[in-house]
């Protein structure tokens, strides 16, 4: 089951239906009457509109290794603006004067319900599911400075979707990266050094984490570069295609 954002509201896809999501996607809901013609004419909007992203650095071991990083002791987190978000089809905007600007295909875990100091055996109770993320990064801005907030804080440098998939093992799922048609990152959840309710346990032991915030769990390694006139597809399985133009 899916949850899509659209421009006539919220609306649940189940077994190819679409139908209207009657109450609160992060409470109480249910599926409505049928959407004539489905998805087709409607506007796919990111799916939640976070307070904040919770992006984890470091968090496969290939991708530390093409970093030249050693594995963390810890997870290593920082945050995404909620106004970087753009949905499915939005345009990536690349910045004047940034230098390389680069795509990660991450799965993004999307909070259902306030948590805080969460134990890693009831993270599953506070995740409502399971989206696409590209944190979009300036890398040359991020070498020069070591830090993360202007190099990954950017407009447009978090496209999210399409939608959020319901009922998904988080433990093992495949994550991909493609530009322009050729598949630059694979790989799946069960190589994450931490996995999914450690993720939750320690960053809610920190902040705490609202209904539609998003913790975005790590690269793959194949990380590269984006110009003007690519198109980027992040694709996470079970939850579908992320695809965004560069401009």
């Amino acid at each position: 089951m899916k949850i899509f954002r659209t421009d006539v509201g919220y609306v649940v896809q189940h077994a190819g239906v679409v139908r209207r999501l009657v109450g609160d996607p992060f409470g109480e809901w249910t599926a409505g009457d049928e959407l004539p013609g489905g998805l087709a004419g409607q506007r796919v909007l990111a799916p939640v509109v976070p307070s904040k992203i919770v992006a984890v650095a470091l968090n496969y071991k290939a991708h530390a290794a093409e970093q030249g990083k050693p594995l963390p002791a810890e997870p290593l987190f920082f945050l995404k603006p909620s106004t970087a978000v753009i949905g499915h089809g939005e345009a990536i905007e690349l910045p004047p004067g940034v230098g390389r600007v680069d795509h990660e295909a991450e799965v993004g875990l999307v909070i259902g319900r306030r948590a805080s100091r969460v134990p890693a055996d009831r993270a599953a109770e506070y995740i409502l599911g399971v989206t696409c993320v590209n944190d979009v990064t300036a890398r040359e801005l991020q070498k020069k400075g070591g830090h993360y907030t202007r190099p990954k804080g950017f407009d447009t440098f978090a496209p999210v979707g399409p939608c959020i998939a319901l009922g998904l093992d988080w433990s093992d799922l495949r994550v991909q990266g493609w530009v322009n048609g050729t598949l630059r990152q694979d790989s799946t959840t069960a190589d994450l050094i931490f996995p999914v309710p450690e993720l939750v346990a320690f960053i809610s032991s920190v902040m705490t984490l609202l209904p539609g915030d998003i913790i975005s769990t790590g690269t793959p390694s194949g990380i590269g570069p984006l110009t003007a006139g690519d198109t980027v597809r992040i694709r996470v399985e079970g939850v579908g295609d992320l695809t965004n133009p560069v401009v």
